[in-house]
């Protein structure tokens, strides 16, 4: 399929003839005189690749393919030069092009470059993963998930404090995980928390350990999660839930970093990150009087809000599929997929209980299902008696009803990621999080070549 091409050459007729070679195999050309005017058409509308020649005057292209990488970074790049040499070559692949040929250059050579990197941008555009040693992927290509990722990526090397905010089943203990992944303490340990699975004197024993004898069965020494998460990183769920006393005791320790184990005396230090979680408004809390706000102050250095599903429902598709792949790896399910009718009416659910409740609704429907696919009548009623669009009856006008609903909902994911991206359509596949030629036939598909 055509990609969305820059030609950057000071010589006319040279971009005139490469023009022609490219739009003649259904690429989508644009042209500029030097590495200036390139970075000028880019600002206003990416590209999938840059075909740049060497030497240039005002900007040649080793400078435009520096700034390429540095303002636009995964953008592919090729060289061309008349006068090239290893070199160049070498140079220009140390900087980031994708290849590199000389002029002359037949038209076959094209073809051949463009048709790998054609096969790169593809790679490029399946759902990315964040993997999190201990945890599983994160999966999606929303605009939320790739701002969260973004985050991810600038927060795991600092050692601040981090605050995750959001509903139950958001996925707060994997994005944990994933910022743990990429700091400088990934080596050492990652230790959880659960703060409201424990009640007020076992949560204290289980964060500063005790001494012997402490209290009735404390019959040896223990040391607490503090000093197990010693160099590593301290993961605090649900810390809305602490009593007022433990939220004391938790604020001397984030101010001094040193504590006492359970009956003991001697003050014990201990080098950790510390994430924290939590299912509810902290600041709520912290007007109502139920958190203190020195401590909420010492945790939300660095917040993270995690959206629900239901923000963000074309991740729907990729997480169903991901789920069905791993149950169906443990349990060696017959199932392979799920139906059009049955993939509408999980899109139209609200989802309450998050990626959770996803990953639950498809550890049953696979148990469940009768077929290899996932349909309608292996939903559970909450699903089945949602409303269906309205149709003409049931048979042929039920089907058509639900292609319909589903061409619909699907031009409409389309329309609006080419808009958001300014008709790019590369970013637009990554936000729909298929690939560009399966956009493309979609384009073509639904009329759409001209947004």
């Amino acid at each position: 399929m055509g990609m969305d091409l820059l030609i950057v050459d000071d010589n006319a007729s040279l971009r005139c003839v490469l023009r022609a070679q490219l739009e003649k195999l259904g690429h989508s050309v644009r042209e500029a005189g030097n590495g200036a005017e390139a970075l000028t058409l880019l600002s206003r509308e990416p590209a999938d690749a840059v075909i740049s020649d060497l030497k240039m005057p005002e900007m040649d292209g080793m400078e435009l393919l520096r700034c390429v990488q540095k303002t636009y970074p995964g953008l592919l790049f090729i060289m061309i030069s008349a006068h090239g040499t290893i070199q160049d070559a070498v140079d220009a692949m140390k900087n980031g092009a994708a290849d590199y040929i000389t002029k002359p250059f037949e038209a076959d050579e094209v073809v051949r470059i463009l048709e790998k990197t054609e096969s790169v941008l593809d790679a490029q555009d399946e759902p990315r993963l964040i993997e999190a040693p201990g945890g599983r992927p994160m999966v999606g290509q929303s605009r939320l998930m790739e701002e969260l990722r973004a985050i991810i990526e600038r927060v795991g090397p600092s050692d601040a404090t981090v605050l995750i905010q959001g509903e139950s089943g958001t996925g707060k203990e994997l994005v944990a995980r994933a910022i743990h992944a990429r700091s400088n303490r990934s080596a050492r340990p990652f230790v959880a928390v659960n703060c409201a699975a424990l009640a007020e004197g076992v949560l204290e024993s289980e964060l500063f350990g005790h001494e012997k004898g402490a209290f009735t069965g404390a019959s040896a020494v223990r040391a607490g999660r503090f000093e197990l998460a010693d160099k590593g990183t301290l993961f605090l769920d649900e810390i809305g839930e602490i009593s007022p006393g433990v939220q004391v005791k938790l604020l001397r320790v984030l101010q001094e970093r040193v504590f006492e184990r359970v009956g003991g005396v001697r003050e014990i230090r201990a080098d950790f990150r510390l994430i924290a979680a939590t299912n509810r408004d902290l600041q709520a809390e912290v007007k109502q009087g139920r958190f203190r706000e020195d401590l909420f102050y010492r945790l939300n250095i660095i917040p993270l809000l995690l959206p629900p599903l239901r923000e963000r429902r074309e991740d729907i598709p990729a997480l169903l599929n991901f789920f069905i792949e791993s149950v169906c790896a443990r349990t060696r399910s017959a199932v392979r997929g799920i139906t059009v009718a049955a993939m509408e009416r999980l899109l139209r659910y609200n989802w309450p209980g998050n990626i959770r409740e996803l990953e639950n609704f498809v550890e049953r429907a696979l148990v469940l299902a009768r077929g290899e696919e996932i349909d309608v009548a292996d939903l559970p009623p909450h699903l089945t008696d949602a409303p269906l669009p309205p149709s003409a009856g049931s048979g042929s006008g039920l089907k058509s009803s639900l292609r319909e609903t589903r061409t619909d909902i699907e031009k409409g994911y389309i329309i609006a990621a080419l808009k958001e991206e300014n008709s790019n359509r590369t970013n637009a596949a990554k936000r729909l999080g298929i690939s560009r030629k399966s956009l493309q036939l979609k384009i073509k598909e639904y009329g759409l070549e001209n947004l």
